[in-house]
């Protein structure tokens, strides 16, 4: 399993939000590119980045941040947030990132999430918001009549690389992962299912390990991270670890 550390973009700004809420921020870097560079010299594989801005907008707002971040690390990084149409995928694959993240897209234009699948095989991953289990749209700001389960179903077998599925309740407050819905979500696709939203601390990492069987390739980790609640080398130990059961009881990493 992977941990993925969180990059969300605001106003140029490095941030975290608390249930989704535009008003409701917490800034932590000033560089975004600085703060990528730190978390790929703390051993994380993969970044996750969102332009929360070009997520209210429904258009790009960060892509010179986002480029700056794509040419500041070696790893990969997956990137969401705005994103429309096919064109503002090439744009954003041809500067580096090696997926792009479809959200609101995914509800309103399917057509055009299978479309991007023929055209860029691999690098579109689908993301799931939800409140209460409902699907949460254009930044987390509309909530429709439909089932986060119902709509990962929908594309099943199109070329999805893998589905990020965040509780907007719990992102940013600490309060833990949505268990049930998460374990849920990966028991109904073959999709492989990234997990986010409130992870607060090692022990949900580890508890999320033993989901890995049914599903659950990865976890997006924001707050807890910039907090220090959770050190990003030691979740990664966690995630990497084969049998989480027989991880020592002292976790530190030397």
């Amino acid at each position: 399993m992977i941990v993925i550390p969180a990059i969300d973009l605001k106003e140029g700004k490095c941030v975290r939000l608390t249930q989704g809420r535009m008003d409701q921020v917490s800034v932590y870097s000033e560089d975004p590119a600085a703060m990528a560079r730190h978390w790929e010299a703390g051993g994380a594989k993969r970044l996750h980045v969102v332009d929360l801005n070009g997520a209210a907008a429904g258009k790009p707002v960060h892509r010179s941040e986002i480029e700056a971040i794509v040419r500041a690390v070696r790893i990969p990084v997956e990137v969401g947030g705005g994103i429309r149409d096919l064109g503002t995928m090439e744009t954003y694959l041809s500067l580096g990132a090696t997926w792009v993240i479809l959200g609101t897209a995914a509800l309103q234009n399917r057509d055009l999430v299978r479309q991007a699948c023929v055209q860029f095989p691999g690098k579109v991953i689908l993301a799931i918001d939800a409140r209460r289990g409902d699907v949460a749209i254009q930044g987390w700001q509309e909530v429709v009549s439909l089932k986060a389960i119902d709509l990962v179903r929908e594309y099943e077998g199109a070329g999805i690389s893998s589905v990020i599925f965040t509780d907007v309740e719990r992102d940013g407050t600490g309060k833990g992962l949505n268990w049930e819905m998460t374990r849920s979500l990966a028991r109904a696709t073959s999709i492989p299912v990234i997990a986010s939203g409130g992870v607060s601390c090692i022990d949900e990492i580890e508890h999320l390990k033993r989901f890995e069987g049914e599903g659950v390739m990865g976890v997006i980790v924001g707050r807890a991270l910039y907090t220090g609640q959770i050190r990003l080398e030691e979740a990664i130990r966690m995630a990497e670890w084969p049998d989480p059961s027989a991880v020592p009881a002292n976790k530190e990493v030397n």
